[in-house]
């Protein structure tokens, strides 16, 4: 189960850092007319900012403090900041109507919440 939770993790940073540096560096009028981020429309330039900062500090939360052996319990805590992100992300999604949005975010709750499950309890790094 190690090694699955690792994967996850891989897998959740790998998503949230694209995601998040995508978010980082793009101005806000280029992710408006991609055709996934419509919802960004709805927060100002500094909060998109903010929100991808989240998403790197927790993609970069998933993988270093357990890699490095520095200060572990970071782990299970960035998986947990994904999930309160995610669902944040989930109801800004339902406001907008755009239900096929959601499926994703409810995925990378389960995983990130999997994540936190595991680190957390039995397969801490403790």
């Amino acid at each position: 189960m190690n090694i699955v939770l690792w994967i996850l993790a891989g897998l959740l940073a790998a998503i949230f850092l694209g995601a998040g540096g995508a978010k980082l560096a793009q101005p806000k009028e280029k992710l408006v007319a991609s055709p996934n981020m419509a919802w960004a429309e709805d927060f100002s330039p500094g909060m998109l900012k903010l929100i991808g900062a989240l998403e790197v500090l927790a993609a970069v939360g998933l993988i270093l403090p357990a890699a490095l052996d520095i200060i572990p319990v970071l782990v299970p805590l960035a998986a947990v900041g994904l999930v309160l992100v995610m669902a944040g992300a989930a109801i800004t999604h339902a406001r907008r109507k755009e239900s096929s949005a959601i499926v994703p975010n409810l995925v990378l709750i389960v995983l990130a919440g999997a994540v936190a499950w595991g680190r957390f309890g039995p397969y801490s790094f403790a």
